[in-house]
């Protein structure tokens, strides 16, 4: 199985600082081994936000393992970040991260807010679980989608990366078939666009780039309120 993939991170509208990250830093494509990928949104304030971030990115393209041990190194990397720093105390970020193996099978970690999507034969579906109040809400019956889209506490997360010595990782197992697009992306994305406006960016992007530069405009052009990030991965 060949990948080709892009990475896009974009301050947006509001923000004067970006306090996403991606993995990697760089477009590109290739064969045999593996790729890792991944998308991180911190929070805790400009600084702590970009340290935790960056933090957890740089844990997990250096620590080898499947996704699960690799999250929970980054989290402790972050956890230790601000007992150094005291000013950082209360940092975290979010987390979602695949690891694309030659075979065309695909393991996805997961923490947080951030989504991974599979695009398949122009049907797009969520492969991941937002692990915040809001949602589980909705999952247990006792918020509507009407709601949720304007409740208080939407951003509220219920597992984050950073915050305690221990985090529960969503593991995923995918076998990828050629032609399948895959994207993980900030909340600066899904808060700004509804999933019919992502997946008709990803369906018309010729390349994984120009899917990538699609979303990032659409969700400056909605309104742009957080960092915008976007990792496209092509399977082929």
């Amino acid at each position: 199985m060949k990948y080709t993939w892009a990475t896009r991170s974009d301050v947006g509208q509001v923000r004067q600082q970006n306090e996403d990250s991606v993995l990697p830093s760089a477009g590109g494509d290739g064969t045999g081994g593996h790729l890792v990928a991944a998308i991180a949104d911190g929070m805790g304030g400009a600084a702590g936000g970009e340290i935790a971030s960056a933090t957890a990115i740089a844990t997990v393209a250096a620590v080898s393992g499947e996704v699960a041990i690799r999250i929970e190194a980054a989290n402790l990397a972050v956890v230790e970040a601000a007992l150094q720093r005291p000013r950082l105390k209360g940092m975290g970020t979010t987390m979602t991260m695949g690891i694309f193996h030659e075979d065309g099978h695909l393991q996805i970690g997961h923490v947080g807010d951030s989504r991974g999507y599979l695009l398949r034969a122009g049907l797009l579906t969520q492969v991941t679980t937002d692990h915040s109040f809001v949602n589980e809400m909705l999952a247990s019956g006792r918020m509507t989608e009407a709601e949720a889209e304007v409740h208080p506490y939407r951003s509220v997360l219920t597992r984050v990366v950073g915050l305690e010595p221990g985090v529960e990782v969503e593991v995923l197992n995918l076998d990828l078939e050629a032609g399948d697009r895959i994207l993980m992306c900030s909340d600066g994305i899904t808060a700004m666009i509804d999933d019919a406006a992502i997946q008709g960016a990803l369906a018309a992007g010729a390349d994984p780039g120009a899917a990538a530069d699609a979303l990032i405009a659409a969700a400056n052009a909605a309104g742009g309120v957080d960092n915008i990030s976007a990792v496209v991965v092509d399977a082929g």
